[in-house]
């Protein structure tokens, strides 16, 4: 299933959103300048499960230098692809998202929700050596903060069967709800597999999505704006005079 837009217009500019979708493009540009050297950059800069338990004594990494890549890895992705969905997923859902927490709290929000991603996969895959990237972690947050916000919002969906596509609205509710019981039976079959997801971190989006359900049950909605009566009465009167 692919998401194509839904029917829940925001309030505000979703200023924050755009800028996170910025960042990550521009970090992708700079990833396709290093060639060679990206997986070096890699190394450094992405989660590496291992270097937490069994690699820990031997990679001689600050503390800082283990605690850094639950950010860093956020705004890394593995192709053209990897980033393209990431981002039009953060398209749809962030900014009823922002528009509800306010700016700054919604950086706060998508930053933990990729931290607690990235900790969930750790603790999921603690042998894998395997270097985990991206940004679908926090968004799958955002997406757990959507399903419990607007569950009657429409999505307009695009459902491939077979050689024909299908394009109908679902409420959010199923097709986010939809989407986490995908995620978590493929991380279940997974771990059963001792691990061989096929390059995708199945528990990194589980571990998201519910500290998205959490974080938006705990931080406050934003301020809204109220005029007083007597400048709403002044408003009315200057509109209607002009």
């Amino acid at each position: 299933m692919i998401p194509l837009r839904d029917a829940n217009p925001s309030r505000t500019t979703p200023v924050v959103t755009y800028i996170l979708i910025l960042i990550n493009a521009l970090v992708f540009l700079y990833q396709l300048k290093l060639g060679k050297n990206l997986d070096g950059f890699f190394h450094v800069y992405a989660i590496i499960p291992a270097k937490y338990f069994y690699l820990g004594a031997e990679d001689g990494a600050s503390f800082m230098g283990r605690f850094f890549p639950f950010f860093t890895s956020q705004f890394l992705h593995g192709g053209f692809f990897h980033i393209i969905g990431n981002m039009w997923f953060l398209w749809i859902f962030g900014d009823n998202i922002e528009d509800h927490l306010g700016h700054f709290k919604f950086i706060f929000f998508y930053l933990l929700c990729g931290v607690a991603a990235g900790l969930t996969h750790v603790y999921t895959n603690p042998s894998s050596q395997i270097p985990t990237v991206g940004a679908s972690g926090a968004i799958a947050g955002v997406m757990g903060a959507y399903i419990l916000l607007y569950p009657r919002a429409r999505v307009k969906t695009l459902i491939p069967i077979f050689y024909f596509i299908q394009i109908v609205e679902l409420p959010a509710f199923l097709f986010l709800g939809i989407w986490f019981v995908i995620q978590f039976i493929s991380g279940a079959i997974s771990h059963a597999a001792d691990g061989a997801s096929g390059g995708v971190a199945w528990w990194a989006h589980v571990g998201g999505f519910v500290m998205g359900i959490v974080l938006i049950l705990i931080l406050p909605k934003r301020k809204e704006v109220t005029l007083s009566p007597k400048i709403m009465r002044s408003s009315s009167r200057n509109f209607f005079d002009d």
